[in-house]
C-alpha cells in the first residue's frame, strides 16, 4: 500500500472526525452534516402537515434524494477511512468496529428509509417517521448527547436490571388487578393484557381516569401498586443521574491528570494548551471550569510560569495564581 494512499485515507479519517482546533476543512464538513440533519429533522416534521406536503412534495423528495446520496458518501467514506481509527490494528478489524458502534447504526440510519421505499411495499408515513432517527448522528459532535451514550453504555446492564423488574411489576399489576376487577368490570378487566393499560398508568402514576378499581380490594390493590410505582419508575432516573455524575467527575479527573502532565516540565506550551483545550471541549467540561483546573495544577507546580506567561491563561510569573 503506497504512503500517498495512506496519507489520504488518513485525511478523510481527520476530516469526518470532530474537527481539530485550527482544522478549518473538518470544521466545514461538520457543520454542514449537521445543518442537513437539522434541514432534514424539519422536514419529516412540516411534511406531517398535509397543505405543506401538498404544496412542496416535489422539493421534499428532491432534499431526501440529495441528503441520502451525501449521507450515503458519507457512509461508505467512514466505513473506508475507519481503517486509519488505530494504527495498531489491523484495517478490517477497525472497520468492523466501526460497523458495529452505535454511530455506524446512526449513520445507517441515516439512509436507510430511501432504500427500504424502494423494496419494500411498507407505509411511506412509516418511513418518513424513520428519517428522525437522523437526529442521531447529531450525538458525534455534541459533548452532552455523547455523554448520554455513554452513560447508556456503561450502565448497560444496570438499565437491563431495572426494566426488568419494571416489567415483572407491570405483569404483577396487571394480573392483581384482574383478579380483583374481572367480575365487576369485565369490560375494563376482562383478561391480562387488557388490564396492562391500568398498570403502566398505574406504575408510572399517570393515572388518565379512564379505569379505575371499584371494589375494596380493587381499591387497596391500586392504591399499594401506585405507592410502589414511585420508586420502581423512578429507577431509570436515578441511574441515570449516576451515570452523569460518574462520568463528569471521571472527564474532570482525566482533565486535570493533562494540566498535570502539560506543567510537568515548568511551561505550559502554546500546543499544549490547544490539545488541553480541545480535550475539554471534547469531555464537555465548561471553559470557566477547565481554566480553574489549569490555574490549580499551576499552583501545585512553583516553576509553571517560569518561562513567561502561560498561554492558556496569559499571566505573568509576577502573577501566577
Amino acid at each position: 500500500m503506497s504512503s500517498r494512499y495512506r496519507q489520504v485515507r488518513r485525511r478523510v479519517h481527520q476530516i469526518l472526525e470532530v474537527a481539530e482546533e485550527g482544522d478549518a476543512t473538518s470544521r466545514a464538513v461538520d457543520l454542514a452534516l449537521m445543518t442537513l440533519v437539522a434541514v432534514n429533522i424539519a422536514a419529516v416534521v412540516l411534511e406531517s402537515l398535509d397543505s405543506v406536503q401538498a404544496s412542496y412534495g416535489t422539493a421534499f423528495r428532491r432534499l431526501e434524494i440529495i441528503s441520502v446520496a451525501v449521507f450515503s458518501v458519507e457512509y461508505v467514506a467512514r466505513f473506508w477511512s475507519a481503517a486509519e481509527e488505530d494504527p495498531q490494528v489491523e484495517p478490517w478489524r477497525n472497520r468492523l468496529r466501526y460497523v458495529r458502534s452505535p454511530m455506524a447504526v446512526a449513520d445507517l440510519a441515516s439512509i436507510a428509509p430511501l432504500f427500504l421505499s424502494a423494496f419494500t411495499s411498507a407505509d411511506l408515513r412509516f418511513l418518513r417517521v424513520l428519517r428522525l432517527l437522523r437526529i442521531l448522528k447529531l450525538t458525534r459532535y455534541s459533548s452532552a448527547l455523547g455523554t448520554i451514550v455513554q452513560v447508556v453504555r456503561s450502565e448497560g446492564q444496570t438499565f437491563g436490571t431495572a426494566f426488568l423488574l419494571l416489567l415483572s411489576m407491570l405483569i404483577f399489576a396487571s394480573s392483581g388487578i384482574y383478579l380483583a376487577e374481572h367480575r365487576a368490570q369485565p369490560e375494563a378487566f376482562g383478561s391480562i393484557p387488557h388490564a396492562m393499560w391500568w398498570a403502566v398508568s398505574a406504575l408510572t402514576t399517570v393515572g388518565y381516569g379512564d379505569l379505575t378499581p371499584i371494589t375494596p380490594v380493587g381499591k387497596i390493590f391500586a392504591s399499594l401498586v401506585t405507592v410502589v410505582g414511585v420508586g420502581v419508575v423512578a429507577l431509570p432516573t436515578s441511574i441515570m443521574a449516576s451515570g452523569f455524575a460518574q462520568i463528569s467527575d471521571r472527564n474532570r479527573r482525566r482533565l486535570q491528570s493533562e494540566a498535570e502532565q502539560a506543567f510537568e516540565d515548568g511551561y505550559f506550551s502554546a500546543s499544549e494548551a490547544a490539545r488541553y483545550e480541545q480535550l475539554a471541549a471534547e469531555l464537555g467540561v465548561p471553559a470557566d471550569f477547565a481554566r480553574e483546573i489549569a490555574e490549580a495544577a499551576a499552583r501545585r507546580h512553583p516553576l509553571a510560569l517560569a518561562n513567561g506567561p502561560c498561554p492558556h491563561c496569559g499571566k505573568e510569573p509576577d502573577e501566577a495564581p
